[in-house]
């Protein structure tokens, strides 16, 4: 081969990749302890496999967690930035900025929360909530068997860790085909997941087909939209999209389809009306631990991710799509809230209440708000509303596990009655989750609400933000409702039977209830690590 040739072909070769590896160090702990998890799966004896996973998946996310920690604090040192700021990583795929690593904290902790519910086995006997073999027929022999000789689903850990790897992905993605990616990562293990309930089982399957169906269907949207993006802009990434809509390159029509179908993907993952209708059946029929994590983490992935798309790539688009969110968060706030006044299922009337919050969110994004000397941006408002909303889930579903009759968890609202003479901790926990979604003073929840809707008025939306302050006024009957229940309210018959729980889900309650006064009565410190969040790496 000629020396001219060689040179030809060394000059077509494509150069290896740039990777941070230092600044993506918790995605690589979490994809890598859910690879382990898979192994442990494989070769590991059943005997003490449960154990094991359990143990393997809180390590890792406690490594992952204090690694997010340090890579926070190394913000400030990345090519003299401040804290905050952050920079893009591998091949400008993932930014690595404030609000990502701190949702990777939010994250981690919502996951460790999450894995103590997972690992609850007193409440079945010694058995989790999980059902001992999937492809058992419900109430069939196979299954009495499985039950016998106390077969688990210890797999759910290594799931559990793929999701939760989804979700950090999800959040830091800095391009839209990183981002589709990370959006079936995340998803995935969540659908196998919501059908594996060792109770209910036939519900707990529809719901693990109904969340498949309607996510792939959203996942296309999702796609079409990303095709479409990049045939304006020429390009995936967020920044190439933000130059085009600066110039308005393009055809405003094709702009406009991309937009729409994207946020048709997003709005289905936040639960917002009218893509909400798969919550309140999916969070039913799921196993209660994974609701609490679907309901947390999902939710804070998904509205990073969507702010991350809205306020970086098509930014400059902002009055093409922003009425268009703010009827969206309207009618989320309303439908969510009116609907879960009729609903007789804590756990429907907590999903619902899941598709209020979304509308509540939607307000700071909606607002847009981010600048002002000494004022909460929009982002910052967001990141403290979603860590509140998140603990506060997992604490009240939390409880809900452990209200229970022969049939397993008593979800009817009637079988609370009088829930508080039998565990002041259990009802007393409740109340204090239902008056932070309510967003009553001295709750964290109120903190929360009156962060996105100070962004939104400061953003010159006054109107959106008193709608909401209208909205949580009517949302605050339903929750009420269910504490005058647990504690005025006569029980039927020898009234509810609180099972005794293990340390891990007493521990998450406990963490969730304390985490719901002080970030309430003392915001300050969070608060303040959110605004030093920064905004979005472009």
């Amino acid at each position: 081969m000629s020396s001219t040739t060689l040179a030809a072909v060394e000059a077509a070769q494509i150069p290896a990749p740039t990777v941070e590896w230092s600044m993506v160090t918790p995605l690589l702990i979490l994809g890598g302890v859910a690879v382990l998890g898979v192994l442990v799966e494989a070769f590991a004896p059943r005997r003490g496999r449960f154990t094991v996973q359990a143990v393997l998946a809180a390590a890792g996310i406690v490594a992952a967690l204090a690694e997010t920690v340090r890579v926070y604090l190394s913000l400030d040192r990345v090519e003299g930035s401040v804290i905050g700021r952050g920079q893009a990583a591998v091949e400008g795929s993932l930014a690595v900025d404030g609000p990502a690593v701190l949702t990777w904290g939010m994250l981690c902790v919502f996951g460790l929360l999450s894995i103590g519910l997972f690992a609850e086995r007193r409440l079945e006997g010694g058995l989790s909530a999980f059902t001992g073999r999937a492809a058992d027929a419900p109430g069939s022999s196979d299954e009495t068997q499985a039950v016998a000789v106390k077969l688990e689903h210890s797999e759910v850990f290594p799931l559990a860790m793929f999701a939760l790897g989804g979700m950090l992905l999800f959040a830091t993605s800095n391009d839209l085909l990183t981002m589709f990616v990370a959006l079936e990562v995340m998803s995935l293990p969540l659908y196998i997941l919501c059908g594996l309930s060792r109770r209910r089982r036939l519900l707990s399957q529809e719901a693990s087909l109904k969340y498949f169906l309607l996510g792939a269907f959203s996942s296309v949207f999702f796609l079409y939209g990303v095709a479409l993006a990049y045939g304006y802009a020429g390009g995936f990434a967020l920044s190439d999209i933000d130059t085009a809509v600066s110039a308005r390159a393009g055809s405003e029509n094709l702009l406009l389809a991309a937009v729409a179908l994207i946020a048709v993907g997003m709005l289905f993952k936040i639960g917002a009306v009218p893509f909400h209708s798969w919550t309140p059946d999916v969070y039913q029929g799921a196993p209660t631990p994974v609701t609490a994590f679907m309901a947390a983490g999902t939710k804070a992935a998904a509205f990073i991710a969507f702010l991350r798309v809205f306020f970086v790539a098509f930014g400059d688009a902002s009055w093409d799509w922003r009425p268009t969110v703010w009827v969206i968060a309207v009618l989320t706030m309303f439908v969510g809230s009116v609907v879960a006044i009729s609903q007789t299922d804590v756990k429907r009337m907590l999903a619902y209440s899941s598709v209020a919050h979304a509308g509540f969110l939607l307000v700071g994004l909606a607002g847009a708000y981010v600048g002002g000397e000494g004022r909460i941006t929009s982002v910052s408002a967001m990141l403290f509303y979603l860590l509140v909303y998140g603990v506060a889930s997992i604490g009240a579903f939390a409880v809900v596990m452990l209200v229970r009759d022969a049939g397993g968890e008593a979800t009817h609202l009637s079988r609370w009655a009088g829930l508080g003479r039998e565990s002041p901790f259990l009802a007393g926990s409740f109340a204090l989750f239902m008056l932070s979604f309510a967003g009553i003073p001295l709750t964290a929840g109120f903190i929360g609400k009156w962060g996105v809707f100070s962004a939104a008025w400061s953003g010159g939306y006054w109107t959106l933000a008193l709608a909401g302050v209208l909205v949580s006024a009517l949302a605050a009957y339903f929750y009420v409702r269910v504490i005058v229940l647990m504690f005025f309210t006569e029980p039927v018959g020898d009234g509810p039977t609180v099972a005794v729980p293990s340390v891990l889900t007493t521990v998450v309650i406990a963490a969730a209830a304390a985490a719901t006064v002080v970030l309430g009565i003392l915001p300050g410190p969070v608060l303040e690590l959110a605004q030093h969040a920064g905004t979005f790496v472009r």
